[in-house]
């Protein structure tokens, strides 16, 4: 999901903050292009939350099985 960016409004607050026209323009540009990009949204923060979730869940079920199976495999040698 793409996140929108208002470079003209962002561009009008450093002109009122006293940074020239041409500054304002060139540095709105230049967090549209550069950082604007790299920001997670919403979406993109649980999607990868589910996979991590996911992730562990396999994890640790895996590690489960392991422990039931060798502990199942070294109850013959204490029943002796």
């Amino acid at each position: 999901m793409a996140i929108t960016f208002d470079t003209l409004g962002y561009s009008k607050r450093l002109r009122d903050g006293g940074i020239d026209q041409k500054h304002a323009e060139h540095h709105a540009e230049a967090v549209r292009d550069f950082v604007m990009p790299e920001l997670a949204t919403k979406a993109d923060l649980r999607a990868a939350l589910e996979t991590q979730t996911l992730r562990l869940t396999l994890v640790n079920g895996g590690m489960l099985a392991t422990a039931i199976g060798i502990l199942l495999a070294a109850l013959p040698l204490f029943l002796k």
